[in-house]
């Protein structure tokens, strides 16, 4: 896998729903246990082979930068790709030209020890163009859902539940998407998938079921404190 391969961690964001963690600190640079949250996604990626990443930086980036040239256990080669002004979760990979013909792209603020292996082999199986891993949601309804239209009900759904598939902010790509990025402008991954999909490109999911979890929130953070304790990457 590592071999066709690029890898991407999208490391620009502000981090502002941690704050006050975050005012001198950028997100990615958050202890979790005794490593900063990107440090796990690292260590994590170089022990499936990879030997160089690419990470995105806007929001503090020289401490990012200091951060690694100081705490590099695996010998990883970094390259830096500056955003002088937010690109939004996809925009700044225009700022890049990457030579392999895949490209793995997550953000930098999870924990997670998804089978990187698998989900190259479920790209690769599908033939795609691009891959979303996601991850299941459930939300179990405490009343009966009316449905109406018009002013007027059109169904009762009893005891009713559903399971969404949340975007869990890893994707990998055929290189030659890239192409459908606008230079320079903000440009959302979000953006990005519905432009594939307005093209004809085939986009195939991954379902994640192995740990996951987004350190968006205050709570998240707290949590991953106690899950990092028992969590085998």
């Amino acid at each position: 896998m590592h071999h066709k391969i690029e890898v991407v961690i999208m490391a620009g964001g502000k981090g502002k729903r941690l704050m006050p963690l975050t005012r001198n600190t950028p997100k990615p640079l958050l202890k979790i246990g005794n490593k900063p949250i990107i440090e796990h996604i690292t260590n994590y990626l170089a022990s499936y082979g990879i030997s160089k990443i690419h990470i995105t930086t806007n929001y503090l980036s020289d401490q990012i930068i200091t951060y690694f040239k100081n705490h590099n256990e695996h010998q990883i080669e970094f390259n830096y790709i500056k955003e002088s002004k937010s690109l939004g979760t996809i925009g700044a990979l225009k700022l890049e030209s990457f030579k392999k013909d895949y490209v793995l792209v997550m953000n930098a603020d999870l924990l997670t020890n998804i089978n990187f292996e698998r989900v190259f082999n479920v790209f690769k199986a599908q033939e795609s163009d691009a891959l979303i891993a996601t991850v299941p949601y459930d939300v179990d309804m405490p009343h009966d859902v009316v449905e109406i239209e018009n002013g007027l009900v059109t169904e009762l759904k009893i005891n009713h539940a559903s399971c969404y598939n949340l975007n869990a902010g890893i994707y990998m790509f055929k290189k030659a998407c890239l192409e459908y990025i606008p230079k320079n402008s903000f440009f959302d991954a979000t953006d990005f998938i519905n432009c594939l999909l307005e093209k004809g490109k085939k986009i195939t999911n991954y379902s994640i079921s192995e740990y996951w979890l987004d350190i968006g929130k205050p709570e998240d953070f707290k949590k991953a404190q106690e899950d990092i304790k028992t969590l085998k990457f």
